[in-house]
């Protein structure tokens, strides 16, 4: 079972007792701000979500990890990778993503977190290219994606929900670790 380690965070698979904490976050306005066209999610759209993230690290030996505070047991979040098909002209990708609840914002465990996953797609799965997707306007996740070494690849419009949205990228023989 893959977990990765960081100096607060330990990202892990998911386990049942993750869906309700999560159901918290996916129902918090706030949150889901960003997130396609800023619905909220209910506790069965977040289990059938969770279903879907560990689908995809059977399929393709990475997915999107629980983000766990390491000194209390809580449950932050998501970070992790995914293929963006959302998306088509930036296909074929591996998008690096993040969402915590907002009692976790603002001390830079986002950005931790999401340092631990792009160095888990670079070094421990050997991918090229690692990209991240943000709504413009979304300056909070802007900042992270150029904290993580990215930069901006192109300006767009996401065809599910008609955003605009800022595509940044990042490419293994640029690749400098971050200090985390």
């Amino acid at each position: 079972m893959i977990r990765l380690e960081t100096p607060r965070l330990i990202l892990r698979r998911w386990r049942e007792e993750d869906v309700a904490p999560m159901a918290a976050v996916n129902a918090d306005p706030e949150v889901m701000r960003w997130i396609r066209d800023g619905s909220v999610r209910d506790e069965q759209q977040t289990r059938d979500g969770i279903r879907a993230w560990e689908g995809e690290w059977e399929a393709r030996g990475f997915g999107l990890f629980a983000v766990e505070i390491r000194s209390t047991g809580e449950l932050a979040g998501f970070t992790g990778l995914s293929v963006p098909s959302y998306l088509p002209e930036v296909l074929p990708a591996v998008e690096v993503g993040w969402r915590l609840g907002r009692a976790h914002w603002g001390r830079g465990l986002a950005t931790e977190a999401a340092a631990a996953a792009v160095r888990f797609g670079f070094e421990e799965r050997g991918l090229e290219r690692i990209v991240s997707i943000a709504q413009v306007g979304n300056d909070a996740s802007e900042r992270i994606m150029t904290k993580l070494g990215m930069r901006l690849d192109r300006e767009t419009v996401n065809p599910t929900g008609g955003r605009r949205v800022r595509v940044f990228a990042s490419s293994a023989d640029r690749y400098v670790p971050t200090a985390h």
